[in-house]
């Protein structure tokens, strides 16, 4: 997730705070999209990424937003949530254990699964289920907000790696401490 210098993935559920991703890092976005078998969601998440749901988004998009959609609309979905009824075409809605449903699934797939949600990455991080923390920590201070760690999760985290990307983002890659990568 895009995390500001100081932590935050956005100043309020309103306003993100966060610069919009120009070309060559929402190409980056894209490839990692066009590798994940699948994305497991919050409702928060979900209800701001389900914008490249529709095909009427791609009128007026520049290249790379459409390969976005589409790789998006391609990639199975499962969203967690006790309060949407329903979800858009490529995408399941769970409403029971979230932890238990993470774990069935990461035995039942093969590839890259994608965490969105500040949340629903908290409760699969207090139970050991996240592999790898990507971090894309843009040079922005937002000064409060949602943080990308919730409150009380302890973690120890071992680096697997840095890389300098546009816009000045830097992608921070960590590993629980005593996994395997």
């Amino acid at each position: 997730m895009l995390t500001s210098l100081d932590g935050y993935i956005a100043r309020s559920d309103e306003d993100i705070g966060l610069p919009i991703p120009e070309t060559d890092l929402h190409q980056h976005f894209n490839d990692m999209m066009t590798r994940s078998a699948t994305v497991l969601a919050g409702r928060r998440m979900y209800e701001t990424m389900i914008f490249w749901d529709s095909p009427d988004r791609e009128d007026g998009a520049t290249e790379v937003e459409r390969d976005f959609a589409r790789a998006w609309r391609r990639t199975p979905k499962v969203v967690f949530s006790t309060t949407l009824r329903h979800v858009g075409s490529n995408a399941r809605l769970v409403s029971h254990d979230a932890v238990a449903e993470a774990l069935s699934l990461k035995e039942e797939i093969d590839g890259m699964i994608i965490v969105g949600g500040a949340d629903l990455a908290a409760s699969l991080a207090r139970a050991g289920l996240i592999d790898e923390y990507r971090l894309y920590v843009h040079p922005v201070v937002l000064g409060g907000g949602k943080p990308y760690f919730q409150s009380g999760l302890s973690l120890q985290l071992k680096p697997l790696g840095t890389e300098r990307l546009s816009q000045g983002v830097t992608l921070l890659r960590y590993a629980p401490a005593g996994s395997t990568p």
